[in-house]
């Protein structure tokens, strides 16, 4: 299995053989902006000549705002400046303390995030500020955790704290570039194909006519996934008998049966969430 790797305009271009570094690596997680004001310089290229060579990438954004308002809004930049790239994940990279409850602002940009049209959404959240900043981890399909241990660029001490992503070295070494890379492996039950591929669902689509599925956010425990179910039953949402509750990584999450069309699946989900039912759930493909 090749790397997990993230590349900023601190690795130019330039200074990499994307031919060779391609084959070393399955996946690239690729920052977009650094607050609001500091866009990546090379972003899109660093997009563009890896998936050439068929790796897949996702975007990350470095969380900055003072504020409610200003988180909100770096949420709106990082989409604008990354939709179109369709990235496989969006990550929120939160290693600063820029407001007084990181919590609160955390929490408002990923909402705001959503609300745009991301969907798969996870958070890189530095070791030492894991417990200080509380995040609501139940907002993310995804944590990733640095944890370096010596740094000598092997996996030594994993995170303390549950964690999809543990990103070990940030001085790991790989063929088609000289510089430093921060390297990172999957230590959850979680497959590759789950960061890689933009769609949640992962089921075959064939030529019948198109259905769509809500799928929930994270709960904390199942009783409470399957409360949620009880209650779609109760309110003529969806047959619990067609919901499927499951865990996904740390939280756990349902799956409604089919509606044959995405209309009728969006006015679910709204009801669902008017009846607070979930706060966060995506429309997927089945």
């Amino acid at each position: 299995m090749g790397y997990i790797v993230d590349l900023s305009h601190h690795q130019p271009p330039a200074k990499i053989n994307y031919d060779v570094f391609a084959k070393n690596i399955d996946h690239a997680i690729i920052r977009t902006q650094y607050g609001s004001a500091t866009i990546d310089k090379y972003y899109r290229t660093h997009h563009a000549e890896l998936r050439k060579r068929g790796v897949p990438t996702a975007a990350y954004a470095w969380v900055r705002g003072i504020s409610i308002k200003d988180m909100e809004q770096e949420a709106i930049d990082f989409y604008n400046r990354t939709k179109d790239l369709n990235p496989t994940f969006w990550w929120l990279d939160v290693e600063e303390q820029s407001m007084k409850d990181m919590r609160a602002g955390v929490k408002a940009y990923v909402k705001k995030l959503r609300e745009l049209g991301a969907r798969k959404v996870g958070v890189y959240i530095a070791h030492h500020l894991y417990k200080p900043f509380n995040l609501d981890m139940i907002d993310f399909d995804a944590v990733w955790i640095p944890r370096y241990g010596t740094n000598n660029g092997q996996p030594q001490v994993k995170p303390d704290y549950p964690c999809d992503l543990w990103q070990y070295t940030s001085v790991g070494k790989l063929s088609g570039y000289s510089g430093n890379l921060d390297l990172s492996k999957i230590i959850s039950s979680k497959p590759l194909s789950f960061f890689t591929v933009a769609s949640i669902t992962t089921e075959t689509k064939t030529n019948q006519k198109t259905l769509y599925r809500v799928q929930s956010g994270g709960y904390a425990t199942k009783t409470a996934a399957e409360k949620a179910v009880q209650l779609l039953e109760k309110n003529k949402i969806a047959s619990a008998k067609y919901c499927t509750v499951y865990q996904d990584g740390n939280v756990y999450r349902f799956a409604t049966g089919t509606y044959s069309s995405k209309s009728d699946a969006e006015a679910a989900l709204a009801k669902m969430k008017q009846l607070k039912i979930l706060t966060v759930g995506y429309i997927v493909e089945a």
